[in-house]
């Protein structure tokens, strides 16, 4: 197969985004390490050669080793033998490959064997991994948790577990369980420290954790007795290795099938508590879900990718009536809406990144030394930033996913519903996008904040400043023009005092915003690179309509009229 990096001019357009410079330079701390390690780089040009490097590596890796094992991993799956999880062939062929080639813990520090990574070339690691098989990439994608450690651990279980990753230590969120799948603070699975033995214990049930049976969990657990809400959670690091979890079944799924989805049971699991006790679920597995919502953003756009790709060549080659199916307008049409969608959901995953990568930076300098008020502001700001856009980013990608995987079987027809092409698996992939890591109506909840409180509004001001090239100015008046109009259809709405009704509309709010968002993000890499020009041009139109149809809807509302949704 082809190098699923070098045959895509986005990653790289989006690599080399003008903010990657300032990311860089605090990523590498001014390059101070370049002295010190071989393989730190000396200075912006060489560190973005690296990234560059990597990601084909990651890209041969993907096109000739895990997508070429996708559809042998789907059909065999992971198998339970004694309590234990075995992967199949196929993905454990995966995991071998990008072990030996270094590519577990890109992220981390090189004292820890990592290759201190940004999170932008890692996001598009993943985005690479998941096209050639979204199942894996759910077990490669979970180093994520290596950074929680490195994040908000002591220095001495950094030490122990995080050089584990780079020599394919495999890790799990240990966060759900029977009874609490989105509400996180009703978690039962339960921590007590025995002073006997000199450490905490585990002991209860965990339900729908991905890639289970781990060498390295990060769990959940109620630590303070008598509690019943988020206070009395905290966040603890299991070693496989204690042999005091069992995993009592794989789930069978409807998709991602390679990655196994496992109930487990705990008993007297010895564990270490990662920072301070009642901090599990407020502070610490807060952004250990940002990171993985970030993570589902990747997995959405590879999806899509991969659909789209499948697509085309289908149409290409399908003849009906005479001529190839891609010459009929039906096609082409959603051929060319799938590839603008890929083109809107990866412009705010790399966005997102580069914002998560600032504010990031900021919070591991701050450890080393004190920031001045300059650099505080600035980590503040891109704090907001992310916060505000990574809801947005898993609720639209993951909904674009959808539709770009759907229409990309409907192009195949009656034969994208058969096992013969990678279209069917592809499609049923994508379908837990939008549900785990959040749900879609979860994202909503945790975008509204941000246009109840205008960050979304203050966002679109900001990026409506910058210049364009003069042939896309009425695509800049069009998103002034949309900008208005989701301000004054947010003002309508809240002037009810009713919060009820804001919440009624809060999806069609939330929407309305990321079309503008997106808009704006879409023209400014059309002004870095005409290949975005037909993008934006579709998007920015499609967009308009789409939050006309939407404010015709909420003026056209009271609150009176909920009591005909309500059951």
């Amino acid at each position: 197969m082809s190098n699923f990096y070098t045959d895509n001019q986005s990653l790289k357009f989006h690599l080399e985004h003008p903010l990657m410079e300032k990311i860089v330079r605090l990523k590498e701390d001014n390059y101070s390490e370049k002295e010190k390690y071989d393989y730190a780089p000396l200075d912006y040009e060489d560190a973005v050669d690296s990234y560059d490097k990597v990601l084909e590596i990651v890209g041969e890796i993907a096109g000739d080793t895990i997508a070429t094992n996708a559809e042998s991993v789907d059909h065999d799956g992971p198998t339970l033998v004694n309590n234990e999880v075995q992967y199949a062939r196929g993905t454990k062929e995966n995991h071998d490959t990008l072990v030996k080639a270094g590519l577990v813990g890109m992220s981390l520090p090189r004292k820890y064997d990592g290759l201190n990574f940004p999170i932008v070339p890692y996001v598009m690691a993943a985005e690479i991994v998941s096209r050639a098989d979204a199942g894996f990439a759910n077990i490669w994608g979970l180093q994520d948790c290596a950074e929680t450690i490195h994040e908000f651990a002591s220095e001495e279980l950094q030490a122990e577990f995080l050089p584990q990753f780079n020599l394919g230590a495999t890790a799990a969120m240990d966060l759900t369980e029977p009874d609490a799948g989105s509400d996180l603070q009703a978690v039962q699975l339960k921590a007590h420290f025995d002073t006997s033995k000199g450490t905490w214990i585990l002991n209860g049930v965990k339900r729908f954790i991905t890639n289970g049976d781990a060498d390295i969990s990060l769990v959940l657990a109620r630590s303070e007795e008598g509690t019943s809400d988020a206070r009395g959670l905290s966040l603890f690091v299991y070693d496989r290795k204690e042999k005091a979890m069992s995993v009592r079944r794989i789930e069978n799924k409807l998709g991602i099938k390679g990655s196994p989805t496992c109930e487990l049971v705990f008993k007297d699991a010895p564990a270490k508590l990662i920072g301070d006790t009642k901090m599990g679920l407020i502070k610490y597995v807060m952004s250990l879900m940002n990171s993985a919502r970030l993570g589902i953003g990747a997995q959405s756009s590879g999806i899509a990718e991969a659909a789209y790709r499948e697509a085309v060549k289908y149409a290409m080659e399908r003849e009906q009536f005479g001529k190839s199916i891609i010459k009929f307008p039906a096609v082409y049409e959603m051929l060319t809406n799938m590839k603008v969608k890929i083109d809107a959901m990866r412009t705010l995953l790399y966005e997102t990144a580069r914002f998560v990568d600032v504010y990031k930076a900021y919070t591991h300098i701050s450890r080393q030394r004190k920031l001045d008020s300059s650099e505080r502001d600035e980590m503040k700001q891109y704090t907001r930033l992310a916060d505000a856009l990574t809801p947005l980013l898993k609720l639209v990608s993951s909904e674009y996913c959808n539709q770009i995987a759907y229409d990309a079987l409907q192009i195949h027809g009656g034969t994208g519903y058969m096992k013969d092409f990678p279209i069917e698996r592809i499609a049923r992939d994508a379908r837990i996008t939008t549900i785990y890591e959040g749900t879609s109506q979860l994202q909503v909840v945790a975008a509204i904040r941000f246009v109840g409180n205008g960050t979304l509004l203050k966002m679109m001001q900001d990026y409506s400043q910058v210049e364009v090239k003069s042939d896309l100015e009425h695509l800049k008046n069009m998103l002034s023009k949309m900008t208005d109009q989701y301000a004054k259809t947010v003002e309508k709405v809240q002037e009810f005092n009713d919060a009820e009704f804001f919440d009624f509309h809060s999806r069609r709010l939330v929407e309305m915003g990321a079309n503008v968002v997106i808009g704006y993000l879409l023209l400014a890499d059309a002004t870095r690179s005409e290949q975005f020009k037909k993008s934006a041009e579709i998007f920015i139109r499609m967009g308009r309509s789409e939050n006309t149809q939407k404010v015709s809807f909420i003026n056209y509302t009271h609150p009176k009229d909920l009591g005909d949704y309500k059951y």
